[in-house]
């Protein structure tokens, strides 16, 4: 008897679990994408998947698999061939121009190369976050709005980098210039991060602490994280979630937790260094 009852109250919190699941809204959303250039065969072949509120996804693939396109079609800024994407829940194909600005305006990129403006100080980066939001006047960290300043300090400390406010950002570090490209991602309020190969140009070790700082500040902010990631310990031990371009198709969506290092290098040819 007690161990049927243990049963049942397992079954249920797992029921529960799953409604609470779907109840998530999901922040982007790839419905049967195709993308091809010129005569190649296709880039993106069908590629369906969504993105919950809150969840750390990890996108890998061999070089050529379709990463940065996937992720570039999906935020509008690489038109499709076919098949639709969802911001927010909102088709990013049947939105104009301003409206596609307002919403990609929620989207907080980082990149591999971490496009400072090299002449600039730190704090003026950091506020060039808040453009879109706030207007040209955060374009100089002089001319900024008080609270604009206190929110790039804010963001900047979050990163560990509040001393390094007035040093100018081509006197950093490859990994101080990424907590900082960090920094201002957040500066945009964002509902959902995208880092693109964020760690592909650091060292091992600044590779290893920007990723911590990663997981640590989607969890403290609690931001939708998607990465793309040749080094698969990095995308199994900071993602939830796992999803495989193979040759334009995406060959696997599933929990994190289910996969190893061994099985993927086998199924996706992708380094595991």
């Amino acid at each position: 008897m007690g161990t049927f009852s243990a049963t049942v109250d397992m079954s249920a919190q797992a029921g529960r679990a799953t409604a609470l699941e779907r109840a998530r809204p999901a922040d982007l959303a790839a419905i049967h994408l195709r993308k091809s250039f010129a005569a190649q065969a296709a880039v993106l072949d069908d590629v369906s998947f969504e993105i919950l509120q809150g969840e750390a996804v990890a996108l890998i693939g061999a070089n050529g698999a379709g990463k940065s396109t996937l992720l570039r079609c999906c935020v509008g800024l690489s038109p499709l061939d076919g098949g639709s994407a969802r911001l927010f829940g909102k088709e990013v194909l049947t939105m104009s121009p301003r409206e596609l600005r307002a919403v990609r305006a929620k989207v907080g990129f980082v990149f591999q190369q971490h496009n400072l403006v090299p002449r600039l100080s730190v704090l003026t980066n950091v506020l060039h976050g808040s453009l879109a939001r706030a207007g040209g006047r955060c374009w100089f960290h002089q001319l900024a709005p008080k609270e604009e300043r206190a929110k790039a300090m804010h963001c900047l400390d979050l990163v560990g980098l509040a001393s390094f406010s007035e040093r100018r950002a081509d006197r950093l570090s490859g990994g101080q210039s990424q907590r900082v490209a960090i920094a201002r991602a957040l500066m945009q309020e964002p509902r959902i991060v995208i880092a693109d190969e964020p760690v592909a140009s650091l060292d091992p070790r600044a590779a290893e602490e920007v990723m911590e700082l990663f997981a640590r500040l989607m969890e403290t902010v609690r931001r939708t994280f998607l990465f793309t990631s040749h080094n698969l310990q990095h995308a199994l031990t900071y993602s939830d979630r796992l999803l495989a371009l193979h040759r334009g198709t995406l060959k696997l969506d599933g929990p994190t937790k289910s996969q190893n290092v061994a099985a993927l290098k086998e199924l996706y040819e992708i380094s595991a260094s």
